[in-house]
């Protein structure tokens, strides 16, 4: 093992302890959870077994395999980031809607507690 593999296998070993102790606070869902525990599994195997990208590059037909690990990283936060995105849009629209129905509420508290003079009017009619 070289020193570059022991480097690799420290930062994705310290990566994982992160997303536990993440974990463990409940900082992370539990979607997150699996997509940070993966990502520190795969960075812990092409640190210690860096022939792997070179076989799968062999094998896919790349001319330069260590290539690989970082296209299919930079497709991975491509994906992630759209998920989140996606995420964001989805509260945000459950947010508005909710601003809406909440000035609804207080724009009919507003009018039990100081109804306008004609309105006591409807109130005998009924």
């Amino acid at each position: 093992m070289t020193q570059a593999n022991l480097v690799a296998a420290v930062i994705a070993l310290s990566f994982a302890v992160v997303i536990l102790l993440l974990v463990r606070r409940q900082r992370l869902g539990s979607w997150q959870i699996l997509w940070w525990l993966a990502a520190a599994c795969g960075m812990a195997v092409l640190g210690l077994f860096p022939s792997v990208a070179d076989w799968a590059g062999e094998r896919l037909g790349i001319h330069y395999p260590p290539v690989l690990p970082i296209v299919v990283a930079l497709c991975l936060l491509f994906v992630k980031v759209l998920t989140m995105d996606l995420e964001r849009t989805r509260q945000e629209r459950r947010l508005r809607i909710l601003a809406q129905k909440l000035a609804g509420v207080e724009a009919r508290l507003h009018d039990l507690e100081h109804p306008s003079p004609g309105d006591s009017d409807r109130d005998d009619l009924t």
